[in-house]
């Protein structure tokens, strides 16, 4: 008899992956597989069965290949470091997948993640098929392992917690170095500029001397006017006083990733109307940290902060009330997107985007608004909890357009922070950067 809910569920490492002729990109393995062991090794796989017994599969030691590689672990060695039941050499993999598919109810695998999984499952699945006249059974069924290990990782334990407080720690001293760097070399040199690639620099010195492994995702560092680009990638331009530099760059510690955005005034000092513009978003992030708490759900923060923002546009002449109304006219028509066209937070975790279903798991579909200026059935989003991990991050973007007041043209801020659920609300583990425009301009003439 197969036991009920069973199976073997098989997690692979991320494959290398080649950069150019004989190079490879820098070596990073997949979250899932990480997560569950901690091996950051290359050529792995894991196993677990009904009862938890878990067994690795990872390359042999090799003092040749070594010389060149590096040191290898080995699977002599790997249950006493790693804490799985037993380890084969890589080598054995075919040979032992069907004996251990042999009479499972199913066998587990993430979907769609690894392109050549499914093939290698099949593979395994037929030769246990050939034994089935002697009595063996085939799995009955494939199943995604995917949301199961999204729902594991999406509440953080406490040493997850102070590994993300540690790359938060090391990016918002980054984006801090950064700020004085502008601020100091404008006011050496009033009339240059900054290229952005050397304000990239900054953020990765200071991301490396303090022992993170590499930027979580590829920095953005805008100046001027490519503020208004969303997913800009640090570049050639030059930055100059009287403009403004959006930064989202955050580092990755010991596998979790941080995720920081600051926009600050090139020289050190916000004009009126850079200023107006960031006192609004700073309030639309202030609205977002009061509503991430326990029982809240994920998107009251968004709906919250586009509240804020909404009042802020029309205020400012962003949006003509004559021509759009109120506040809940502008949040009912998406008018809004505009100006501000993205989401105001995701889950933060291994991965910057990190996994986890945003939608309630055990609630019907309800009428709402669908944020593009319509509405929509679909279920509500999910209700927070102690040990979740959240960005924060609404912004402003302005580009020349008919009735869109000239002074604010160009100006692209965003302000986005880590944020924990506690108990009673939420921690904000990346506030070592400064976000007041005040305390931004005292840094930067410190």
């Amino acid at each position: 008899m197969r036991e009920a809910g069973g199976g073997l569920a098989v997690v692979p490492t991320a494959p290398e992956r080649t950069r150019n002729s004989d190079v490879d990109h820098p070596y990073r393995y997949d979250s899932h597989f990480h997560y569950l062991c901690g091996f950051d090794e290359p050529g792995a796989w894991l196993l677990i069965d009904a009862s938890g017994h878990s067994t690795l599969l990872c390359r042999e030691k090799n003092l040749e290949l070594e010389i060149w590689e590096g040191v290898r672990l080995g699977p002599a060695a790997a249950p006493a470091a790693l804490g799985v039941d037993e380890a084969f050499a890589i080598d054995a993999l075919d040979k032992l997948l069907p004996d251990r598919l042999a009479n499972a109810s199913a066998v587990w695998f993430p979907f769609g993640v690894h392109p050549e999984l499914q093939a290698r499952v099949d593979g395994w699945l037929g030769a246990v098929r050939k034994r089935e006249r002697s009595g063996i059974e085939c799995p009955g069924a494939q199943r995604n392992l995917s949301p199961l290990l999204g729902e594991m990782r999406l509440v953080k334990d406490a040493g997850e917690i102070a590994t993300m407080r540690r790359a938060a720690e090391i990016s918002a001293g980054a984006h801090a170095r950064a700020m004085r760097f502008c601020a100091e070399r404008l006011r050496a040199e009033p009339r240059s500029g900054i290229r952005e690639y050397e304000i990239e620099a900054e953020l990765l010195h200071e991301f490396r001397r303090h022992g993170a492994q590499a930027p979580a995702y590829p920095s953005i560092v805008a100046a001027g006017a490519n503020a208004c680009v969303l997913h800009y990638a640090a570049a050639g331009a030059e930055l100059r006083s009287g403009e403004l530099c959006l930064i989202d760059a955050g580092c990755e510690f010991d596998g979790y990733a941080s995720d920081i955005t600051r926009t600050f005034p090139a020289s050190g000092r916000f004009s009126t109307a850079q200023r107006e513009l960031y006192d609004i978003v700073h309030a639309a992030q202030e609205a977002a940290v009061a509503a991430t708490h326990p029982g809240a759900r994920q998107r009251d923060a968004h709906w919250a902060a586009v509240r804020v923002l909404a009042q802020g546009m029309l205020a400012t002449g962003l949006l003509d009330r004559n021509t759009v109304g109120d506040a809940d006219a502008v949040i009912e028509s998406g008018a809004y997107r505009q100006f501000y066209m993205h989401g105001t937070g995701h889950w933060l975790g291994r991965d910057v985007h990190d996994v986890g279903e945003y939608a309630s798991l055990g609630e019907a579909p309800v009428d709402q608004l669908d944020g593009q200026g319509g509405r929509v059935m679909k279920k509500p989003s999910r209700v927070l909890r102690a040990g979740m991990a959240v960005t924060l991050e609404p912004g402003l973007y302005v580009r020349p357009g008919p009735g869109v007041p000239e002074r604010y043209w160009h100006i692209g801020i965003r302000i986005e922070d880590d944020a924990v659920v506690t108990d009673t609300g939420c921690e904000l583990i990346s506030r070592g950067a400064p976000v007041a425009a005040t305390e931004i301009e005292a840094l930067m003439h410190g």
